[in-house]
């Protein structure tokens, strides 16, 4: 007996999304903590080390490209939009496979920020498609609860490449690190040729399955699928309601990746240590964290949830900061950063069902992939920003000032769903 399609099954829809999280999650967290915590070990500068983020963080900035062309080529003979998934998944394994090139990762940075973007470039189109997919299968009075599976996947993706493989560097090599990588890459792609959208879904092509998508639907033309995003995007509700958003992000990007480097070059932390911590420590409880904001996003609502995380993130950063002479506290330190794994992406949690209900499912891939490319271009700005910002200003000013900004954008946020909640309808443009 197979597995039931995720249309039939809210378990499976809930175990699809966050193991297809996890395999997104596992080298952002080797190139972007274990990684550049590594170089900043090595005694790089903040400039390299912000570029080198930059750099890997570039396609998911670009990501809005691939939306309408997966819209405009969503359905096949394996399942809407699922031939998307597949093909980028091999390619982002065989990405993975070229890391073996590279012998010393700080005298090849270069060539080792052009393979993670060749990944990234693969893994964004990856993850536009699996979005989308979300949109399509989930009712929307779960997708609270979808959204925590999938952040919360990601979440665990991110920890094991931040912690495991940065203890797999430091102990076993960097060659040992990318083997392991890649190979959880290939089991995660294997699993997914087995997962079916549709009870009526082909593992394989063939002439039969090609006759019944025919039957079904057609792809739409690619001018109607960029005239209905267009329609959808440039409705002035979504971009009010989008705006607070991505400036949240980029202050998350300025604190987190100011305070790591501040740790390392200036308290002196060894950079596995770190990665560990952002990692590793704290991670069941912060997937329990997440899931349970899931559910409370789907019963409170996910406008109330995010203007309660954001007052307590505002709080947490100005406190935090303002007692930045305690940072030295080795156990004041490693609160702050447990906190953190927690509440960044409890915010995720509430924000995301938010953006999919702007989102209609015709240009599903298209416009959630423009909002999380915006999203991603804010924590890229963020990086960049941080590298340069910390040659004139310390880590706590930097902090600190993210802090008043998310008191700002959350009362921003209460005046916003005081006057107009967001609504979908309003956004469903005649074609």
């Amino acid at each position: 007996m197979g597995l039931p399609a995720l249309t039939q099954s809210a378990r499976m829809r809930y175990f699809t999304f966050f193991y297809l999280y996890l395999m997104q999650g596992i080298p952002s967290g080797f190139a972007l903590t274990a990684i550049a915590n590594y170089l900043a070990g090595k005694g790089l500068s903040s400039a390299s080390i912000g570029t080198f983020v930059s750099i890997v963080g570039i396609p998911w900035v670009i990501q809005f490209f691939w939306g309408p062309l997966i819209d405009r080529y969503q359905y096949s003979v394996i399942g809407h939009r699922k031939q998307w998934v597949v093909l980028t998944q091999i390619a982002a394994f065989l990405a993975s496979l070229t890391l073996l090139f590279v012998h010393d990762p700080v005298a090849q940075l270069a060539f080792l920020g052009l393979v993670f973007f060749t990944h990234s470039l693969f893994a964004s189109v990856q993850d536009a498609s699996v979005d989308a997919m979300a949109i399509s299968v989930a009712p929307e009075a779960e997708r609270g609860r979808l959204n925590a599976c999938m952040r919360g996947g990601l979440l665990m993706g991110i920890s094991f490449g931040a912690a495991a493989l940065a203890y797999v560097l430091h102990q076993f090599g960097f060659r040992t690190a990318v083997l392991v990588q890649s190979g959880l890459l290939f089991l995660f792609t294997a699993i997914t040729f087995f997962v079916k959208l549709e009870p009526g879904d082909s593992l394989l092509p063939s002439r039969k399955a090609k006759e019944r998508v025919k039957q079904q639907a057609e792809n739409p033309e690619l001018k109607k699928v960029f005239a209905f995003l267009w329609r959808s995007m440039s409705n002035a509700t979504s971009w009010r309601t989008f705006g607070v958003i991505i400036v949240v992000y980029l202050c998350f990007s300025v604190f987190i990746r100011s305070f790591a480097f501040h740790l390392i070059q200036v308290l002196h932390w060894p950079d596995q240590e770190l990665s560990v911590l952002q990692g590793g420590w704290g991670s069941a409880v912060t997937l329990l964290v997440v899931l349970s904001g899931g559910i409370l996003a789907d019963r409170v609502g996910p406008q109330r949830l995010q203007l309660k995380v954001l007052g307590v993130l505002a709080f947490f950063l100005v406190s935090f900061n303002l007692l930045a002479f305690l940072w030295h506290v080795k156990a004041f330190t490693v609160s702050g950063l447990i906190f953190w794994n927690i509440a960044d992406p409890l915010f995720s949690v509430a924000a995301f069902p938010i953006l999919m209900t702007l989102c209609r499912d015709y240009t599903a891939g298209s416009q959630f992939t423009a909002y999380m490319a915006l999203i991603n271009l804010s924590d890229v700005i963020g990086s960049y920003l941080s590298g340069w910002a910390l040659l004139v200003l310390p880590a706590p000013v930097l902090g600190f000032s993210c802090g008043v900004v998310l008191f700002i954008c959350m009362y921003v946020g209460y005046t916003l769903n005081k006057s107009s909640a967001p609504t979908t309808k309003s956004l469903v443009p005649e074609l």
